[in-house]
């Protein structure tokens, strides 16, 4: 379970169709950056006098290191001494004229979703009726209400979860086939792929923490292979969800990793659904700190991506604040050992779409919901200076959960659909439908 930030009219995306209707008389005449990826939305700085030093070429930078050069600022990629930033852009990156940045309506989202767990509290023990799967879900695929498809409310479903000892074990019985629940069907999938949404398979959750363990101990690359298997045979990504607070099995975990990417390499294009490969971390750095220390250093680097992104969970009571999603950004130096920053670009938020008994305004009122007041948050949040990443804004957001999480908590089915929640957010935010591919630094 899932107890668990100026001056542009818009973004460049956006500006390069509305320029004309900005009430500013300054134009942007410096190249941008060959590095980044206009589409997204990226971020410009206003042309003025340089505060970083100068480049020496007889000083031995290190990484995350910023210098100005030719009325440029750079940020190192990597230790360097002597390269001239512009020559070599595997050692730097350009961050733009010199000034302080400029405001911003920010980075547009490229994930908007929702963890899946079926109509049996995420076991996905019921083989599905698709007649009747879709009267409890069709809000997903259809933001409007209205019967026509091809506007879904969220790009991404996590079908959550699989048990991992039946990965491991490829169990068949009467409610698993090869170690997948017969709830998460080839017809489920295709259900959310047909209308453009991408589909993932979260392994583990809270409850399932004492098998990952086992798992781990027992055979770890058997079971990073059984996965990718899983997600070769229903083109889905996986997803990491190991809530071991204390002592997790890393190298193991490593291993597992390491076997999923040898059938799955990575892919910066998405293409391969398959490929795509994630990990769920807590709320902030508090708790599952071994984890987040480790995918932050071996996994999370944007100049060596091993997993795609991270989803910072919901938090066990309430909802997330910005601060707790701040502390991925900042990183826990004072930790011993520390928990290292990651970039804005490699974590997703994630806000509770039900709670108790009665549906909230996530799911039906977004004009007063916890998406609309954290979404400028969530498209102009800054890396941090120390840490790695260019670009503003995090990846997006993700809600738990749909259909029945627990009996707890309201499902997301008639009458209480989420159409006013996660319906006018993906038409208000313009989530893109399917995902692009995710911007890379």
């Amino acid at each position: 379970m899932k107890p668990l930030r100026r001056y542009l009219c818009a973004s460049l995306l956006l500006g390069l169709l509305f320029m004309a209707a900005c009430d500013s008389t300054e134009t942007l005449t410096d190249p941008i950056p060959a590095t980044l990826d206009t589409s997204q939305g990226l971020l410009n700085k206003t042309a003025a006098t340089c505060s970083a030093p100068a480049w020496d070429p007889n000083t031995a930078y290190n990484k995350n290191d910023i210098v100005s050069h030719n009325n440029n600022e750079w940020k190192a990629k990597k230790a360097n001494q002597g390269v001239e930033p512009g020559t070599n852009p595997s050692k730097w990156t350009d961050l733009g004229p010199c000034g302080d940045d400029p405001p911003s309506s920010g980075t547009p989202m490229q994930i908007f979703g929702a963890w899946h767990c079926g109509n049996h509290y995420c076991d996905w023990s019921i083989l599905r009726d698709m007649t009747a799967f879709d009267q409890a879900n069709h809000w997903l695929i259809d933001r409007n209400g209205d019967g026509t498809l091809g506007d879904p409310s969220v790009n991404l479903v996590i079908l959550s979860f699989l048990q991992p000892m039946q990965v491991l074990n490829k169990t068949n019985d009467a409610i698993t086939v090869n170690g997948v629940p017969i709830g998460m069907s080839q017809d489920v999938v295709a259900y959310f792929k047909d209308q453009g949404i991408r589909v993932m398979m979260s392994i583990g959750g809270i409850t399932y923490a004492d098998f990952w363990d086992e798992a781990l101990a027992t055979n770890a690359t058997q079971f990073g292979l059984n996965a990718a298997e899983i997600a070769t045979n229903f083109g889905v990504g996986i997803e990491i969800d190991y809530e071991r607070a204390t002592d997790p099995n890393l190298d193991s975990l490593q291993a597992f990793v390491d076997a999923y990417r040898s059938v799955h390499a990575y892919d910066a294009t998405g293409a391969n659904h398959a490929a795509r490969f994630t990990i769920d971390l807590a709320v902030g750095n508090r708790y599952l700190q071994a984890l987040s220390r480790k995918a932050s250093t071996d996994w999370l680097q944007p100049d060596a991506p091993v997993l795609d992104y991270a989803n910072a969970m919901v938090p066990g009571q309430g909802q997330p604040t910005t601060d707790q999603w701040q502390e991925h950004i900042d990183g826990k130096p004072q930790y011993n050992p520390p928990i290292p920053p990651k970039a804005p670009s490699r974590f997703a938020g994630a806000i509770w779409l039900t709670r108790r008994k009665n549906p909230i305004a996530e799911c039906l009122d977004f004009a007063n919901s916890t998406q609309n007041a954290h979404a400028t948050y969530v498209q102009t949040v800054t890396p941090n200076p120390a840490g790695p990443g260019v670009t503003n804004g995090m990846l997006g957001m993700m809600f738990w959960a749909a259909e029945c999480p627990s009996t707890r908590n309201a499902c997301t089915i008639p009458p209480n659909t989420c159409e006013g929640g996660l319906g006018v957010a993906a038409a208000t935010f313009n989530i893109p439908i399917p995902m692009p591919p995710l911007r890379q630094e």
